[in-house]
């Protein structure tokens, strides 16, 4: 059995017993590590690791020290070093090891409080000039409530280097009754409570062992503060949002392996950025939240999103509208890689196709880049005008596996395709009735395969001749073993827009 398979089945097993991956703890004292370990943001020469300790009696500084290694055993240590974790950011742990070789696997653990964490399993980014294949994933939407996370299990051996999570980690609404399983409390509105509530989903045991197999790269949507929130403004009118963002936002950096410079300051927080893959590809991870104008043509009593015909909210075809902020689209338009043969990796929140709804008079949905289609048209005009290579946008967010192609301009049959796009479904989270999506399928001419009753996640291998795309999909995400399958398979060939069936 090869290391990296013996190893995700250690992850495998572990996590079936999840909290127990203590060692050296006596057993009247609180486990320290209960909410595992994990590691993200990946560069040639090292990476975030991260950890929250646990226990209702932590000082309010606690050192932690963390090492890592090049061997299982840890018999070949290359980096080590110490953190204290604060109670005033949840004792969490962001530890940056640097000076490590590229292109390589490595096992990291950390150790406080006389216990000491699973070893986890990471890897750097190749070198600048390196040509090495990248295997990943996209997941998001993991309501706890609508389902069993065997999703994260069933990923575990798809051996992949990254894992891109695209949004809605937790849900923020509170308990409701007669679901699959119970979330714990109200909604969460205070910087306690969001705490809370990323307790209670990493304290599963599937993901647990997923964040300790590979590194992530995370992105935000709205379910991390609120439903549809748009800047500074929530989805219900009368309540103090700022507050409440501050508080998520700040919960959010305490639980993901995100920078120390991305820690918040208030109200904002750090989300985008760029991230390459040796010279195969560059990824651009986006924030669609924190900087967009608020949404058109709200429901009567609330904010947030609506769907409708454009007589009706004229407004979505004002040029000066954003969904990305005008400093962020500036950033995305100037860091485009037009190297030939390049690979653009667009991580962001929703989907980026036109989705109409209605064939006799066209809708829009108001939250998503249909709400802001003169923003779209921008960065996809960009992308046809300056001939940026192998555009692939990356998303989640509307519980539906969607396959599409892209294009300026929508409305027009004869406009070029200019990117591809695979936007997965929910890990958990239900999605809407598969008929009403087969039925808006036949007048959206540009999206190659939509299913909206299927729960799961898509893996992908990328090299210099394409990328290659499996949807996967669970059999059943109310059940905790819930069997897997490959949906179909895509293909997008180097130097050529739009996605082809594999």
């Amino acid at each position: 059995m090869g290391t990296h398979r013996r190893h995700l089945l250690q992850l495998s097993l572990a996590a079936g017993l999840a909290p127990g991956w203590l060692r050296h703890a006596r057993a009247d004292v609180a486990p320290r590590f209960a909410l595992g370990i994990a590691s993200g943001h990946p560069t040639p020469d090292g990476m975030v690791l991260w950890t929250r300790l646990t226990g209702a009696d932590l000082p309010a500084r606690v050192e932690v020290r963390w090492e890592v290694a090049e061997d299982e055993a840890f018999q070949r240590r290359v980096a080590s070093g110490t953190e204290i974790a604060e109670g005033a950011w949840a004792h969490s742990v962001h530890a940056e090891p640097a000076g490590l070789k590229p292109g390589r696997w490595y096992w990291y653990r950390f150790e406080a409080l006389g216990q000491r964490s699973l070893a986890g399993r990471t890897r750097t980014t190749p070198a600048a000039d390196a040509l090495e294949p990248l295997r990943f994933a996209i997941a998001s939407c993991q309501r706890w409530d609508h389902g069993f996370f065997a999703a994260w299990h069933h990923m575990l051996a798809e051996e992949l280097d990254l894992v891109m999570f695209l949004g809605d980690y937790i849900y923020e609404y509170g308990s409701a009754p007669g679901r699959i399983r119970a979330v714990e409390g109200s909604a969460a509105v205070t910087l306690d409570q969001y705490r809370s509530r990323y307790a209670q989903y990493k304290s599963d045991p599937a993901l647990q062992a997923m964040h300790a197999a590979v590194p992530w790269l995370y992105v935000w949507d709205d379910h991390e503060v609120e439903n549809d929130y748009a800047g500074l403004r929530g989805e219900k009118i009368a309540q103090d949002f700022p507050a409440r963002r501050a508080a998520a936002y700040q919960a959010c950096w305490e639980n993901q392996p995100l920078p120390k410079a991305w820690r918040p300051r208030g109200m904002d927080m750090r989300m985008h950025g760029r991230h390459a893959w040796g010279r195969l590809a560059v990824i651009h991870a986006l924030d669609d939240r924190q900087y967009r104008d608020p949404q058109l043509c709200t429901k009567a009593g609330k904010f947030g999103s609506n769907t409708l015909p454009l007589r009706d909210c004229p407004e979505l075809l004002d040029p000066k509208r954003t969904l990305l902020g005008a400093a962020q689209e500036r950033w995305l338009a100037e860091g485009w890689d037009t190297t030939p043969g390049r690979w653009n990796l667009v991580a962001q929140q929703t989907l980026m196709a036109r989705m109409n709804w209605n064939a006799a008079e066209p809708t829009y949905w108001t939250d998503g880049w249909d709400g802001y289609a003169p923003a779209r048209n921008r960065l996809l005009a960009t992308v046809r005008e300056r001939q940026v290579p192998n555009v692939v946008v990356l998303g989640g967010d509307v519980h539906s596996h969607i396959v599409a192609d892209l294009k300026v301009d929508f409305d027009d049959l004869d406009s070029p395709v200019v990117a591809s796009e695979f936007c997965g479904s929910s890990i958990t989270s239900w999605g809407g009735k598969q008929q009403r999506l087969d039925e808006v399928l036949p007048h959206n001419p540009h999206l190659h395969y939509g299913r909206s009753d299927q729960r799961g996640y898509m893996a992908f291998v990328l090299d210099k001749a394409g990328l290659q795309a499996t949807v996967r999909s669970l059999d059943d995400a109310l059940q905790p073993d819930s069997a897997i399958r490959s949906m179909a398979r895509f293909a997008v060939e180097n130097g050529r827009a739009g996605v082809q069936p594999a």
